[in-house]
């Protein structure tokens, strides 16, 4: 749905992720990558047309899921009225009636979790906050770029000011922030990093619990690389963020940071040679061959110090 209805509003084709599954669009060929982002079942991430008098369109964008999901409805129904006469298809068909219904309902009601917001929440948002619209503006040029191989220190230094902490108090604005202090780790300026995460992560702003979760990661592997002392480190890996770090093995940057652990508080050769080896794995399957190169100059740090 978004991506039928997305084209039709004049975005380019960028990503579509079903699970773990991740085709991307490099060079002007498909590409067949993986990506396993906690708290969601897939995605579908397109390029955004040009921006006019501050406004481009996003509506059909996030309701093109919960808008096919409801077209399936009567289809399901449809085959449900000729197979009623075969229990097992008559059970499948209901039940995929009733499945799109409630993804339809659920995407399109408004809803914000603990890790993320959803589609009608987001289409909510944007219909009313210009610094919205031009954040998940933002946001869509950005990943394009990150898509074809770039690195955020790379990308145009105005693309990365800092939201005011008024505009923050929007999720989608304050998403902004967690790309500024992104780029940061990426231009190794790891204090103002470290500073900035911090900052995003105590004050009252609209930070998703999924980007909490992974600056947190950044933070324990700024003060491992750092002055490396082990009670702020402690103090940083707490129950909820274990939680999330176990969630989130397979993704780079906690990868990243496991292996840092293992390396630089626990000396934990074996650990080590685990998370190394995991990193490699996800490397290589990796997306974002920008971001992964940015990866590993962050591991060979760790190696460096070690």
């Amino acid at each position: 749905g978004h991506l039928v209805f997305c084209l039709l509003s004049g975005y380019r084709f960028v990503s579509f992720r079903v699970m773990s599954l991740m085709w991307i669009k490099r060079d002007g060929r498909l590409r067949l990558k993986r990506l396993t982002l906690a708290g969601t079942g897939g995605q579908c991430l397109m390029a955004p047309p040009e921006m006019v008098n501050g406004r481009f369109p996003v509506v059909l964008y996030n309701l093109g899921g919960a808008i096919m999901n409801l077209l399936s409805v009567p289809v399901f129904l449809g085959l449900w009225f000729l197979v009623r006469g075969v229990t097992w298809l008559a059970f499948l068909t209901a039940m995929g009636a009733a499945l799109s219904l409630a993804t339809a309902l659920f995407n399109a009601i408004p809803l914000k979790t603990k890790l993320i917001s959803n589609d009608g929440h987001n289409a909510l948002e944007l219909g009313k906050n210009p610094q919205a619209l031009r954040a998940f503006w933002l946001q869509l040029t950005i990943n394009a770029y990150l898509v074809e191989g770039a690195r955020l220190r790379d990308l145009p230094e105005e693309w990365f000011v800092l939201p005011s902490e008024e505009d923050m108090q929007n999720g989608l604005v304050a998403s902004l922030g967690v790309i500024c202090a992104n780029r940061l780790m990426d231009e190794r300026r790891f204090a103002e990093a470290d500073r900035l995460m911090a900052h995003l992560t105590a004050g009252p702003f609209a930070v998703a619990g999924l980007h909490r979760g992974l600056m947190m990661c950044d933070r324990i592997y700024c003060e491992l690389i750092g002055e490396n002392r082990l009670d702020v480190i402690d103090a940083m890996m707490s129950r909820q963020q274990k939680k999330l770090m176990k969630a989130m093995g397979k993704f780079i940057t906690v990868a990243r940071t496991q292996y840092a652990l293992a390396v630089l508080r626990d000396q934990d050769g074996k650990a080590a040679v685990t998370w190394k080896a995991r990193f490699e794995k996800i490397a290589a399957s990796s997306p974002y061959p920008g971001d992964t190169a940015g990866e590993r100059e962050l591991v060979a740090l760790v190696e460096q110090k070690e």
